[in-house]
């Protein structure tokens, strides 16, 4: 490009600047910061929030729960672990937009029962929180917690009962989060293993190993659609 007609273009370019009134250039330049500080908003939340539930991510929850953990204003807390129970059953049977709905669906109580406390989706079916310690022993908590997620809800024009295990864990003032995760986490294995063992149906199985763990798990109970027989054949 021509020096000359460069500078001539910019030189226009600035006149016609100029020519644009103080307020007007302040209020465009305002609705631009708006909308840049909306969109970059965006930006942040879809990088700490998982995008089916909406729930805070792993790398969120490690963020938050470590200074959720060094307030001691905020104690007594628990860790939670849990997952769903027959989940790729689920996903079988039923389909994968149905797999889609469990999961929404136990984030939504896992939240409305957390109140104030941190809960995310660490992944697949996999879920974790840090709840304020409620009143009652460990054992009741977790039972509340199982009783809150096990609701019937309604897939494929069936309503069935869908259980989690559960894990929980008391969380010490200067615990190290990732410690308190895991051994919630082992919990939570161990009373799967334990629910692989023959027990009454339909009778929800509780295990406290000493003081620090407590484990639950709710049965599964789980419709498979039936199967509708073809009718007899009317012709003659």
């Amino acid at each position: 490009m021509d020096p000359l007609a460069f500078l001539a273009g910019a030189a226009a370019t600035a006149g016609a600047c100029a020519g644009v009134p103080l307020y007007l250039r302040a209020r465009r330049a305002e609705r631009l910061a708006i909308r840049l500080g909306a969109e970059l908003e965006i930006v942040r939340h879809a990088a700490s929030h998982d995008p089916l539930t909406g729930l805070p991510n792993r790398r969120a929850f490690y963020l938050r729960g470590t200074e959720l953990v060094a307030d001691r204003n905020r104690h007594p807390l628990v860790a939670v672990v849990l997952d769903v129970d027959g989940f790729k059953q689920i996903n079988d049977v039923f389909g994968h937009s149905a797999g889609d709905e469990v999961l929404v669906t136990t984030a939504r109580r896992l939240s409305a029962y957390a109140d104030d406390g941190l809960v995310a989706r660490l992944g697949g079916d996999e879920f974790a929180g840090l709840l304020p310690c409620r009143p009652g022993s460990s054992q009741e908590q977790a039972d509340r917690l199982a009783e809150a997620l096990a609701a019937p809800m309604r897939l494929g024009g069936q309503v069935v009962t869908v259980s989690v295990s559960v894990g929980l864990v008391p969380v010490e003032p200067d615990a190290h989060l990732a410690d308190a995760v895991h051994r919630a986490d082992a919990a939570m294995y161990r009373v799967k293993g334990a629910h692989r063992r023959p027990h009454p149906p339909a009778q929800p199985l509780a295990i406290r190993i000493g003081e620090q763990h407590v484990l639950h798990h709710a049965t599964l109970r789980l419709a498979k659609p039936r199967e509708t027989s073809p009718r007899p054949s009317t012709a003659t």
